[in-house]
């Protein structure tokens, strides 16, 4: 895109865990005319720290590129706090995966757009200009998994995956994340994510109320 003579950038922030990610960007996008990356941050606790500071300068960028998983502060979270601080400034989410659940969250925490980080290079451009020009970007994959999400049967066993059946069996019988990893030979951050997809899904806000749903569905003993 041809930027427009008299007219600055768009100005982006990185927030990204991996360096090499934030390096492939920073390149990728240092080729836009209309587009100039300002800063970046390694998670999203560093990025409200750095942002604050640019609040005071008046030097804020209009555009956040913010992937979800991150530790201290992970890309949900933190797009929240960013879009309750600075209104004016848009966040696209950036992340490796496609659960239709971290969809939702991340535009429910006023995401304006929603990348895999294997998208191409050209749609992480077309985010960026959609964000700044108030408008909403989904990655095509993204968006069929949260149409999938929307009309799929609300709060039913049938809503979740073999996985996630096998893993409320556990939580029911009182299993920590960590046991349910040893159980099911995967790590406990993937346990822990199977654990937060099935509250999604199930509409629950604890372990407790999931256990009990396990087992007023039948999915679980008494």
């Amino acid at each position: 895109m041809t930027q427009q003579p008299g007219e600055r950038p768009i100005r982006v922030f990185l927030v990204d865990d991996h360096k090499v990610v934030r390096s492939g960007m920073r390149a990728f996008l240092s080729m836009l005319s209309d587009i100039e990356v300002i800063g970046e941050a390694a998670d999203g606790q560093a990025a409200l720290d750095e942002l604050a500071v640019r609040a005071r300068s008046d030097t804020l960028p209009d555009v956040v590129l913010m992937d979800l998983l991150m530790p201290r502060l992970d890309g949900v979270g933190a797009t929240a706090e960013v879009r309750q601080r600075y209104p004016d400034v848009q966040v696209v989410a950036l992340t490796s995966f496609s659960e239709a659940e971290r969809v939702h969250a991340a535009l429910e925490a006023g995401a304006a757009g929603y990348l895999l980080k294997d998208a191409e290079a050209d749609d992480l451009a077309a985010a960026i200009r959609a964000a700044h020009d108030g408008e909403v970007h989904l990655d095509p994959v993204v968006a069929r998994k949260l149409t999938q999400l929307l009309i799929a049967p609300a709060h039913t066993a049938t809503a979740l995956t073999a996985r996630e059946r096998d893993v409320l069996v556990l939580v029911a019988r009182g299993y920590s994340n960590r046991e349910i990893a040893d159980t099911l030979v995967i790590s406990e951050r993937t346990a822990r994510t199977h654990v937060s997809n099935v509250l999604v899904k199930l509409n629950l806000a604890s372990r407790t109320q999931a256990a009990l749903w396990a087992i007023r569905e039948g999915l679980a003993p008494l």
